[in-house]
């Protein structure tokens, strides 16, 4: 999908987190998202209930922001058309975060 000023924007460089974030903290009050410790392969070893398979060695998350819902619905349907498309992708999910982001709920059983 080509860039169109004023659709949509990347909150984060290139729109893309190194690893899964949440909203909230484990031991920094002042951040309001922090790393999801669960699903950060790097931290896998070191966490008791980790959510990062044996063999899955890195995951993005994927930040998308728009400006109406069909904006961030063509956003979804693409990045999952370009993500089947890479080798060794072993998995697409989301997170609604509780709806603390926004009012809307995208399914992606529903973009397929």
């Amino acid at each position: 999908m080509p860039y169109r000023p004023g659709r949509y924007y990347h909150a984060f460089p290139g729109g893309i987190v190194a690893s899964g974030s949440k909203v909230g903290f484990t031991n920094y009050k002042f951040m309001k998202a922090t790393t999801n410790e669960k699903f950060s392969p790097t931290l896998k070893s070191k966490i008791k209930d980790t959510k990062v398979p044996d063999d899955v060695n890195s995951i993005y998350e994927i930040v998308i922001n728009g400006l109406d819902a069909d904006a961030i619905s063509r956003s979804i349907k693409a990045g999952m058309a370009a993500a089947v498309r890479v080798p060794g992708v072993k998995k697409i999910s989301a997170g609604n975060y509780g709806g603390t982001l926004g009012p809307h709920k995208f399914y992606l059983k529903d973009l397929i």
